[in-house]
């Protein structure tokens, strides 16, 4: 019998739903960092075995946005969890019982999906007592089909959680062809690759404020270079002249670091052009975050 289904990844910024998608694809599909909210659109991971598929929903971490964007990221989140056939509502085993979380936890009471407590980055504790405490306080609150310590980064008990899912899932098709990963073009995913390279270079307020926009992708010659441009947008000219650097360094380590990862996602030589605009306060206007796919256009 080949089962399949969608499951949903969701919890609060940095508790490692990215990573943990990547260790089930075995390959960097969603970016990753330290920084919150990394995640800003829904990314479709398709795992695949011999006898089922999974299609995992990575979410951005739900919080209390301080930005249109912000609400808009965390709004899509949760709505994810009414059109799946599970939840995996992941924390940090770290953590101590959180009241953000108990306010996930309530919104998820009306959607009727089967939720899985995922406990990430277990292999970091070292109060199991304290954790316990943590977790008898969640399940009392919300009542889990189940519970699993996992640990992303590692891959401890990925492999345990991947059968149990299974198991859950009925009969059903195969939903996309036989070897995808994702159903996000390669434009989206070479801007992530760039806006990764940011977050990791840069800090303070540039993180939060910082958009990729992929204006084009070309092959060039004999279709052996892709020729890709890309507009970095910030919302002040000084993060500009961050971006910049001093005589272009900053924005040429950015570039060269990026273009390594796209070569290895696109599997050839890749010439990248790296532009810098200022677009003020981009995240509080509706305009902006329409044109950039983060809300959509209902008028």
């Amino acid at each position: 019998m080949f089962r399949s289904g969608f499951a949903t990844i969701i919890g609060e910024p940095n508790v490692g739903k990215s990573t943990f998608l990547n260790t089930v694809l075995g390959r960097k599909l969603a970016i990753v960092s330290d920084k919150p909210q990394t995640t800003r659109d829904l990314i479709t991971g398709i795992y695949e075995d011999a006898d089922s598929q999974i299609v995992f929903i990575d979410t951005p971490g739900i919080h209390h946005g301080q930005t249109k964007l912000g609400e808009y990221m965390s709004e899509a989140a949760v709505n994810t969890v009414r059109s799946v056939d599970l939840v995996l509502f992941m924390i940090n085993a770290y953590d101590d019982l959180k009241q953000e979380n108990i306010e996930i936890l309530k919104r998820l009471q009306t959607a009727q999906t089967p939720v899985f407590l995922i406990i990430n980055k277990i292999d970091a504790i070292k109060d199991w007592r304290r954790l316990q405490t943590a977790v008898d306080g969640y399940k009392a609150v919300f009542p889990f089909q189940a519970a699993y310590g996992i640990s992303a980064l590692t891959g401890q008990n990925v492999d345990n959680l991947i059968q149990d899912i299974k198991a859950t899932f009925g009969e059903g098709p195969r939903f996309y062809p036989e070897g995808s990963i994702t159903d996000r073009p390669e434009s989206f995913l070479v801007g992530e690759l760039i806006r990764e390279k940011i977050l990791k270079m840069t800090s303070e307020e540039i993180p939060h404020a910082v958009m990729v926009i992929v204006d084009q992708m070309k092959l060039n010659g004999v279709k052996t270079t892709m020729g890709i441009h890309a507009s970095i947008v910030v919302e002040r000219p000084g993060q500009k002249a961050i971006i910049i650097g001093h005589q272009g360094t900053m924005l040429k380590n950015i570039g060269t670091a990026a273009r390594l990862d796209i070569e290895e996602l696109l599997g050839t030589k890749v010439f990248l052009e790296l532009f810098v605009k200022v677009e003020p306060d981009w995240r509080n206007r509706e305009y902006y975050l329409k044109n950039y796919g983060y809300k959509p256009d209902r008028s």
